[in-house]
């Protein structure tokens, strides 16, 4: 399998399960402003603004799905600006199900980052774990006086509640408003990684039915650049939207990545097919006007992980 193949094929079983000032908010509780983040040279721009480091602005920063696809990015960025950070996970010894670790990983951190995900997309089990997890882990929050938590959602969760999985995410960011926990919610696109598990989920008689409506994905290392400048900063106690650069149709990006896999299976534009379950309208899937977007286009990205 070539190198751009092989990397689809592995970020689309990746999974984070193992997987702004609030004085710029809005009514709808979401931050504002037209901000690019930088994938490569967002690094660089940081180190080269930042102060140097010193004992009272290094944290301890606790990362849940530390080892999957976007959380080995974050604690990698997050680590190269001199923080301390735990990559959390199950085979780390840290269970947020059953709570397992919870409390010795979270003494003395002051931010939690929580990309968990269920590993069962079934109904019921997706909404057990999302609550399970949610409670364990506010609980050992709040004993560890955590000052910010940051969650990893979608864009357009409360718009899919017709999905089941969508009912979990929106029982999560539930339990997050009312935790009393000070925290950020970042409602992310899809990532490019993820375009081929958009067609596995799709295919109806031997063929990936989609909508063909607007759609925005950005590429995972820039979702990682903004969930670590967000979990370095401030609490907004709402919603952070970030998105990708340029926008497609969600049939006709779906039909050049399988194209680029040599994945003969045929692309219906179908106005009546679901996505994960929900029906979907014209603007579901991308961020509002004022969401953060990152740099790297889809060509770009291609040729990145092509190389």
């Amino acid at each position: 399998m070539g190198t751009f193949a092989g990397l689809l094929h592995r970020s689309g079983r990746a999974y984070d399960a193992s997987c702004t000032d609030a004085a710029h908010r809005g009514k709808s509780g979401k931050a504002t402003g037209n901000d690019v983040f930088w994938s490569a040279g967002f690094e660089r721009l940081e180190a080269a603004n930042a102060p140097r480091k010193t004992l009272e602005n290094i944290m301890k920063i606790v990362v849940i799905g530390g080892t999957g696809l976007i959380g080995s990015k974050v604690v990698k960025h997050l680590r190269g600006r001199g923080h301390e950070v735990i990559a959390a996970s199950p085979a780390s010894g840290v269970n947020t199900i059953t709570g397992e670790g919870l409390s010795e990983a979270l003494a003395g951190a002051n931010v939690v980052v929580d990309l968990a995900n269920s590993p069962s997309f079934e109904d019921a089990a997706v909404l057990e774990f999302f609550t399970t997890a949610g409670k364990n882990l506010f609980a050992a929050e709040k004993a560890a006086g955590v000052q910010h938590h940051v969650a990893l959602s979608v864009v357009g969760t409360d718009r899919l509640a017709q999905s089941g999985y969508f009912r979990g995410k929106i029982a999560q960011e539930k339990l997050i408003r009312e935790s009393g926990v000070p925290y950020t919610i970042i409602h992310s696109t899809q990532f490019f990684e993820f375009l081929k598990g958009i067609a596995d989920i799709s295919v109806v008689a031997g063929k990936v039915h989609l909508p063909p409506v607007l759609f925005q994905p950005m590429a995972a290392d820039d979702v990682a650049s903004a969930l670590a400048r967000i979990a370095v900063g401030p609490p907004v106690n709402g919603i952070v939207e970030i998105g990708g650069p340029e926008q497609f149709r969600l049939d006709d990006l779906v039909r050049q990545c399988l194209a680029l896999l040599k994945d003969t299976r045929e692309v219906i534009a179908d106005p009546k097919a679901l996505y994960s379950g929900a029906t979907i309208s014209e603007k579901t899937l991308v961020p509002g006007n004022d969401a953060r977007l990152g740099e790297t286009r889809f060509e770009t990205w291609i040729m990145k992980s092509a190389a």
